[in-house]
């Protein structure tokens, strides 16, 4: 009796067994079902994408945006392969001055080539405003793509760049799609806090994703606070201007941003201040030295535009003097904004630049933030750095002019 007992004991054991051994996907080593090692997230495009529930090799097709998140969410070493030559450039910039000849400055780079060093030799597989190479991209086997529309490669919503998604889908890669600051018809600061959501919910790290959120969203909440009380006629107007060498060349003095362009939504929506260039369509648009001493603006703001852009510059190069008598330039109400290259959308340094806007359109009302140790304390916060990398940040971002030296 105790015999049969054991026999029929053994059989179950055994059909248990091999019903278990039943239950896995061919060539699945983890005996998990393909919707188990897998899991399903919703990007910019609301479309529903399933990736790997481990994700251990990324390629991103942004300017930094990406990789910036990701450094938060302890995630940076699972790049692979990138989709712009920011990383690997180290910039230099020079102009002239009618007082003492050339003044140049070195090394600036993208915050994250700084951060990682290794991303400067990473495969890169698509160009500025180019293809994607596709067979590269195939050979890094990553698990996941993310492509920043907006960013430099993308730049606009066209048959090109839907014709570049598909073509990547169709290799089996799963692609997350993100649309940037700059890639939607009513600008808003909430799309950046939605895309960091969704890289978030890819690492499975929701919870650092909120808390980074948080951080930038009360940088910006301070500024707008300081300012939403603020009356139409004290608004100070704002030319927002790029000094590119090329607008020179085309015959005016600069480019500056439309009223429908996310930078003139911040200064009249966070900043509260006024644009001073009215033109309704379009983003960027060339401005000659006449059409800025007509709108003689209150203050100057100079954003990395072909390079970046010191105050002197438009106080001592020669080829900025017919625009001392703008009142911005008489009154010294000229500031720099940090090098961003391949600006094309706003990154997680955003809150900097909304911060230095700030403090030149409202001193008064800022006179309390000593921006030098505000910028080392975000970055600190920010990358969870210590105080001498915060400050190879700011020199890399060509901030150093916040000391005072």
């Amino acid at each position: 009796m105790k015999s049969t007992v054991n026999l029929l004991l053994f059989a179950v054991i055994i059909g248990v067994v091999l019903l278990a051994g039943c239950t896995g996907q061919p060539g699945d080593k983890t005996g998990t079902s393909n919707e188990t090692s897998t899991r399903t997230i919703v990007d910019s495009r609301g479309i529903a994408v399933r990736v790997p529930q481990e994700i251990e090799r990324v390629v991103t097709i942004d300017d930094g945006f990406s990789l910036e998140v990701m450094t938060v969410l302890g995630k940076a070493d699972k790049l692979v392969g990138v989709g712009s030559r920011t990383y690997e450039e180290v910039d230099t910039y020079t102009y002239e001055s009618v007082y003492a000849g050339n003044h140049a400055y070195t090394n600036g780079m993208n915050t994250m080539a700084f951060l990682h060093p290794r991303t400067r030799t990473l495969p890169i597989i698509a160009e500025f405003e180019g293809g994607v190479n596709y067979e590269a991209l195939a050979s890094l086997k990553p698990d996941v793509v993310i492509v920043r529309l907006g960013s430099c490669t993308f730049w606009v919503n066209d048959e090109n760049v839907n014709k570049s998604i598909e073509r990547m889908e169709s290799l089996g890669i799963p692609v997350v799609i993100l649309y940037g600051t700059d890639f939607h018809e009513q600008p808003d600061i909430d799309t950046m806090w939605d895309e960091i959501r969704i890289i978030g919910n890819l690492f499975g790290r929701e919870g650092e994703a909120e808390q980074l959120i948080a951080l930038m969203e009360g940088e910006v909440g301070t500024i707008r606070s300081r300012t939403d009380n603020i009356t139409e006629g004290e608004k100070p107007s704002v030319l927002y201007l790029g000094l590119a060498n090329v607008a020179r060349e085309e015959g005016g003095a600069g480019n500056t941003v439309s009223r429908a362009s996310y930078e003139s939504w911040t200064l009249e929506n966070i900043i509260h201040a006024r644009n001073a260039f009215r033109e309704e369509s379009g983003y960027w648009h060339l401005v000659s030295a006449e059409q800025i001493l007509a709108m003689n603006p209150d203050v100057i703001i100079l954003p990395t535009d072909w390079g970046y852009h010191p105050v002197e510059e438009i106080y001592e190069a020669p080829y900025y003097q017919n625009l001392r008598e703008v009142k911005a330039v008489k009154e010294r109400r000229v500031s720099s904004l940090p090098f961003t290259p391949y600006d094309c959308a706003k990154r997680l340094e955003y809150p900097i630049e909304l911060m230095v806007i700030a403090k030149a359109s409202y001193p008064e009302r800022f006179s309390d933030i000593d921006l030098n140790e505000w910028l080392l304390t975000y970055y600190q916060k920010l990358y969870n750095i210590d105080r001498k990398t915060a400050q190879g940040l700011r020199e890399i971002q060509w901030m150093d002019w916040v000391t005072g030296s």
